[in-house]
C-alpha cells in the first residue's frame, strides 16, 4: 500500500485516502514525481524494521522520518513487550511475572513441537521394529540406539530450545 506525506501538514495518507479526499479530481493510476509535486506530497518508502535488541522487546512502526538522502521512510521504535500494571482486582502484575509466563508458554510450545517431531521420527522407523518382530528377530543395535536416542531427546540439557537430533542409521 503506497503512502504519501503531505508537505504542508506532515500527515501521512495512503493513495486511496488522498483520492477519496479529492472526489472531483481525476488522478492517474501511476503517480510520478510531477504528480506528487502538484499534489504537494512526497512518497514514503518502505524501510525494513530493525531487529529487536532483546528477547522481551518488539519493534513497531512509528510514523515516518527523512533519511540522509532526503527521502521519507518508515520510522521504527523499539518497545518493551511488558510493563507493570494493575489488574481489575487491584493486583499489581509485574513485568518479571509477565516475562516468566511468556517464557513458560513459549517453552511449552517448543516442547510440544519437539515432541511432535520426535514422535514423527519414531513413527517413520516403526517399520524396522515391526519387520524384526514379525521375523522373530531383534532390532539391530544401530536402530535400537537411534530409537532410544529419539526417546531421550526430552532429557537433553537445553530441551526444548536446544536439541541435538540423532542421526538415522543407513
Amino acid at each position: 500500500m503506497s503512502e504519501y506525506r503531505n508537505r504542508t501538514t506532515g500527515a501521512v495518507n495512503t493513495q486511496g485516502e488522498i483520492r477519496r479526499s479529492m472526489p472531483n479530481t481525476s488522478l492517474p493510476r501511476v503517480w510520478t514525481s510531477s504528480i506528487c509535486d502538484s499534489l504537494g506530497i512526497d512518497p514514503v518508502l518502505a524501510a525494513p524494521a530493525p531487529e529487536a535488541s532483546g528477547e522481551y522487546k518488539s519493534v513497531g512502526r512509528n510514523g515516518v522520518v527523512q533519511d540522509a538522502n532526503g527521502n521519507w521512510v518508515f520510522a521504527w521504535v523499539e518497545r518493551d513487550m511488558f510493563a507493570d500494571y494493575v489488574d481489575e482486582d487491584g493486583v499489581t502484575v509485574t513485568k518479571t511475572e509477565q516475562e516468566q509466563a511468556y517464557t513458560a508458554t513459549k517453552d511449552a510450545e517448543s516442547a510440544l513441537a519437539a515432541r511432535n517431531t520426535r514422535d514423527g521420527l519414531i513413527a517413520s522407523c516403526d517399520w524396522m521394529a515391526i519387520k524384526a518382530f514379525e521375523g522373530g528377530t531383534t532390532v539391530g543395535t544401530d536402530w535400537a540406539a537411534y530409537r532410544q536416542a529419539l526417546r531421550d531427546v526430552t532429557d537433553q540439557e537445553g530441551f526444548p530450545n536446544e536439541i541435538v537430533w540423532p542421526t538415522q542409521p543407513e
